[in-house]
């Protein structure tokens, strides 16, 4: 099986052979989901540039057989793939300006960073601006379903082309879920966004039930015990709680100060299509205050000690 062709105007595109020959994929942005996700692009045997900011994050990648490189240019130059994974929008936006003297025309872009609808749209501009094939996609998961290549990619983007992208997506998740063929609409974000609102709103209410119940002397067993199999328990109300129980927020498995941020986004997306998001908006405070007392790389369930006026012992 052949891989169709981009059309390119600076150079012949190289064929591939999906059972023979290897992407090279260019990694931008090395933080906890960036890292995971090129060390699994790594050991499924593609080649990988990877390239961060803060380089010293970026070199422990070096040992899967990743080439870290000095600037975004370097990471670009002749690739077949380029997958951003960077803070927020205007991280990606910048950082793609930066590589656009290396870009080649008609090369896949994969966009995973949360950049919310304006985001999005913004980088999809830029991608047609320099003739790249833009595909939206967001990643649902955290550090462990990271390291373990089990996220779950969201994807928009042209039918055409998706045969140079998915060995990308296989490499870093258990299933991709294709929204539609313009990632410009940015469909696999919205998507994203409404996940996204429903783990925000659970890990907060997860936070203040903890903090409710150190308020009023409840041991949290009792709680636990209380709703045990039945429609109100789940796992994910009792992983994060052990994370505060345990004192075991860092390494974090999504950072509170990515959290607030992806927070954020939502309510502009509910407020710019005419939804108020009260849940939303008081996460992104909680999430917010919780990382000016000093939380914010800790796990995003360290919104409990927003319930307290100073940090406070779990």
């Amino acid at each position: 099986m052949v891989h169709r062709q981009y059309a390119r105007r600076t150079a012949p595109p190289r064929k591939l052979s999906a059972m023979t020959d290897k992407l090279t994929v260019s990694v931008l942005g090395t933080g906890i989901m960036g890292a995971a996700m090129a060390r699994n692009i790594a050991r499924a045997g593609h080649t990988v540039r990877a390239w961060n900011r803060t380089r010293a994050k970026a070199e422990p990648l070096a040992a899967e057989g990743v080439r870290i490189v000095d600037t975004p240019a370097q990471a670009v130059q002749d690739t077949d793939v380029v997958l951003t994974m960077l803070y927020d929008g205007p991280a990606v936006l910048e950082t793609m300006r930066e590589a656009a003297p290396a870009l080649r025309p008609g090369i896949a872009w994969v966009q995973s960073t949360t950049a919310g609808v304006e985001g999005t749209a913004d980088l999809a501009a830029f991608a047609r601006e320099h003739d790249l094939v833009f595909y939206d996609a967001p990643v649902l998961g955290t550090r462990q379903p990271a390291e373990a290549g089990q996220l779950s990619v969201l994807a928009a983007g042209p039918a055409e082309g998706r045969d140079r992208v998915t060995p990308v997506f296989d490499a870093v998740g258990a299933r991709t879920v294709w929204t539609g063929e313009d990632g410009a609409a940015g469909g696999a974000t919205r998507l994203k966004l409404v996940a996204n609102s429903w783990v925000l709103a659970v890990t907060a209410a997860a936070g203040e039930a903890l903090a409710l119940a150190k308020a009023l002397d409840v041991d949290p067993q009792g709680f636990f015990d209380l709703v045990a199999g039945g429609p109100l328990d789940m796992g994910y109300l009792r992983a994060k709680s052990e994370l505060v129980l345990d004192d075991r927020l860092t390494p974090p498995q999504f950072a509170v100060s990515t959290a607030a941020k992806d927070a954020r986004l939502i309510v502009q997306a509910g407020a710019g299509n005419g939804v108020r998001l009260d849940v939303a908006e008081a996460a992104a405070t909680r999430m917010e205050r919780a990382a000016a007392q000093g939380h914010g790389d800790e796990d995003m369930v360290a919104a409990y000690f927003a319930s307290f006026d100073e940090k406070t012992d779990s």
